[in-house]
This record gives C-alpha cells, sequence and structure tokens, in this order.
C-alpha cells in the first residue's frame, strides 16, 4: 500500500506534466494528450507517465515520439514547479486501458446477446 504522501505526489506530478504538457506541446501536432496516470517509484526518483491521445494510430505514434522528443523540457518545467528533493526521471509510455475497457465491454455485450437471460 502506497504511503498518503506517494499518493499526493503522484496526483502533483499527473497535473504539473498534464499542464506543462499543454504548454510546450501544440495540439495540432500531437493530438489532444491526456495524462491518466503517473507510476512513480518508492523513491521518488523516477516516474512512469501514462497518456491516452485522442486521433488515429499514426497521430498517437507521432504525439509519443513528440513527448519522448520534449522530455527534457517537460522534467524541467516540472523541477521549476514541484518542490522535491530530487526531480523524478520522466519516461512516457502510452495508455491503452481505455480501449481494453472498450473490448471487454463489447464481449460482455456480445455474451448478453448470445445468451439472454431466463
Amino acid at each position: 500500500m502506497q504511503s498518503r504522501r506517494h499518493q499526493r505526489v503522484r496526483e502533483l506530478l499527473k497535473r504539473v506534466i498534464g499542464e506543462a504538457i499543454r504548454c510546450e506541446i501544440p495540439i495540432s501536432d500531437a493530438g489532444l494528450v491526456s495524462v491518466n496516470d503517473v507510476g512513480l517509484s518508492g523513491d521518488l526518483h523516477s516516474a512512469i507517465v501514462f497518456v491516452s491521445i485522442l486521433g488515429g494510430e499514426t497521430q498517437q505514434a507521432k504525439g509519443l515520439a513528440l513527448l519522448n522528443q520534449h522530455q527534457k523540457r517537460i522534467q524541467e518545467l516540472v523541477g521549476h514547479t514541484v518542490v522535491l528533493k530530487y526531480t523524478p526521471h520522466l519516461k512516457f509510455a502510452f495508455d491503452d486501458s481505455i480501449a481494453r475497457g472498450n473490448r471487454v465491454l463489447g464481449i460482455l455485450e456480445e455474451l448478453e446477446q448470445s445468451n439472454p437471460p431466463s
């Protein structure tokens, strides 16, 4: 179980990183980028930022590439905004949990249609 401080730092990073992305990367280049979650190491030295990007597969790939290109600048902005002993090293990962959830819901719906309740 995570400590209360750890959870607060994760939520703060999520908000600050989202704001930094909005300031640094235009929507026309990367699409609409949303920070879904931040996975933070126990020592707060590294963080994996899970993002979803609204658009097609090519725009999602381009958006993730732009995030990785601007990683140092985003990390710098986070370091200026969030006061921690160490600024976490950021890594960006595409979060496809929404698509997987929709797929599961579709399968459940198909099962309900093929086996109606008695």
